[in-house]
């Protein structure tokens, strides 16, 4: 029989308290009752898992929001675009023409004094001569002649105002002035509507423990090693952590809900003409004109002494070859065109009547309204391990020194490769590819692990 190099299955634990350690259930503390040429090894048992299902919400339920919108009609309305009003047209005035004789110098008798083939007027101090002489001259006829020895009359020229043209008046019209403004006219008055605030969800991710962590025994430095001068497996407690499976799901932070939006007014723009100030009227005054005529006025007599001429004068007059007559003289006349007023200025009023506009516009017949449809939640199913029953440390009977041999080993390896594992070469030497194998087809199988138990033999049904 082949001996084993530095192997022994009679396995010396050492194994470091950590805080996984709780969680192994010892049951080791006795030592199993065995005979003579029987080997034990404290072997782990694993843990005992329950598969559970559970069903976690992923989308909290809600409620959908549907908005009914608002209903309009349209009807027309009159808007008064520019205010009633007055139009002012000036009529000016009206003239014509009519002619007037007047009279530039009146009719009258003159003293006229003649000297030769010449005459002149008779002086104002001739004339106080002949009355002088003791001669009436009120009562003297015309064509009577004085001979006088005297100077002429003087005369001066005065100025005559003659009406030339009437006066008046001249209307002058001021048109009403307009400003254009812009009003504002409601089309459409203002309404509101509901608008739709979708539900707001958060996702959240959970982890769900599908396996809790367990605590298993895994070789430590070597598979094999020699400790005081037992040949024994050095062994540790080994942590396999929790896994978990994440879920994703969403969480309603905030409902469904409607938000009303005020629709303002609509309006519409129209310009409008308003008087800013009304038309008016400016009468101007038309002085009369005249126009001067010039006259001749007597300003003094001849004065010397005077005789009838058919009376002889006295001896001691002397004749001074003048003679003053009273001669007729008829009237002078001028014709002067004016113009008269034959109609005078007015203004005219005509009547500017308001203009309108028609304008559509829209009134709120119903409000916008919301309609709620109940939203289900959602959930997902999610499987699970739940441990039952904790890992325990057990002594279990393995193959050692004294029981085993070359074809059981070789029996073994053979066993492992029809399992699909990879225990090496089928040369019955039971080295760390083997234990390796061994140790996989334990932890796949639910058995217990640690070292050639006689439960993995019997598994693989290697015959002892």
């Amino acid at each position: 029989m082949k001996k084993l190099s530095a192997t022994a299955f009679l396995v010396s634990l050492t194994v470091t308290t950590t805080p996984l350690f709780a969680q192994t259930v010892d049951q080791t503390q006795t030592l199993p009752d065995a005979r003579p040429g029987e080997c034990y090894a404290k072997v782990v048992t694993p843990a005992k898992f329950e598969t559970r299902t559970e069903e976690i919400v992923v989308q909290e339920g809600s409620e959908r929001i549907a908005t009914v919108p608002a209903e309009f009609e349209t009807s027309e309305q009159r808007v008064m675009t520019r205010e009633a009003s007055r139009v002012l047209t000036s009529v000016p005035i009206a003239y014509s023409d009519e002619f007037e004789k007047v009279e530039t110098r009146p009719a009258e008798a003159n003293w006229v004094m003649k000297f030769g083939n010449s005459s002149h007027p008779a002086s104002p101090g001739a004339l106080e001569g002949i009355e002088a002489s003791g001669v009436n001259l009120d009562t003297v006829a015309e064509n009577v002649c004085f001979r006088e020895y005297y100077t002429p009359p003087e005369y001066r020229t005065e100025d005559r105002r003659v009406l030339k043209r009437a006066g008046g008046e001249t209307i002058t019209v001021t048109p009403a002035e307009y400003e254009t403004t812009e009003e504002r006219i409601v089309v459409k008055e203002a309404s509101s509507r509901l608008v739709n605030v979708p539900a707001v969800y958060r996702t959240e991710t959970e982890s769900v423990l599908v396996e809790p962590a367990r605590s298993v025994w895994k070789k430590g430095r070597g598979p094999l090693e020699r400790i005081d001068d037992t040949t024994g497996e050095i062994m540790c407690l080994v942590e396999i952590p929790a896994r978990y499976e994440t879920v994703t799901r969403s969480v309603l932070e905030s409902p469904a809900a409607t938000k009303t939006v005020d629709i303002p007014a609509l309006y519409k723009t129209v310009k409008v003409e308003r008087v800013v100030r009304p038309a008016a009227e400016t009468r101007t005054i038309i002085e009369p004109q005249y126009a001067t005529v010039p006259t001749r006025v007597k300003v003094a007599d001849a004065g010397f002494f005077w005789l009838k001429k058919d009376e002889k004068a006295n001896s001691d007059a002397t004749y001074s070859g003048r003679e003053v007559c009273l001669i007729p003289r008829a009237a002078e006349f001028t014709t002067i065109k004016k113009q008269i007023v034959s109609k005078a200025a007015s203004v005219a009023v005509a009547e500017r009547p308001a203009q309108f506009e028609t304008v559509k516009v829209q009134r709120l017949v119903s409000p916008a309204s919301e309609k709620r449809t109940d939203v289900p939640r959602r959930v997902k199913t999610v499987t699970r391990q739940v441990q039952v029953a904790p890992p325990t440390l057990v002594w279990r009977r393995v193959l050692c020194e004294t029981n085993v041999t070359d074809t059981i080993v070789r029996n073994l390896q053979q066993a492992l490769a029809r399992e699909g594992l990879n225990p090496g070469p089928a040369d019955g030497v039971l080295g760390s590819a083997t234990l390796s194998a061994v140790k996989e087809y334990q932890e796949k199988n639910d058995l217990d692990v640690g070292g050639v138990t006689y439960e993995t033999l019997k598994a693989l049904k290697v015959q002892r």
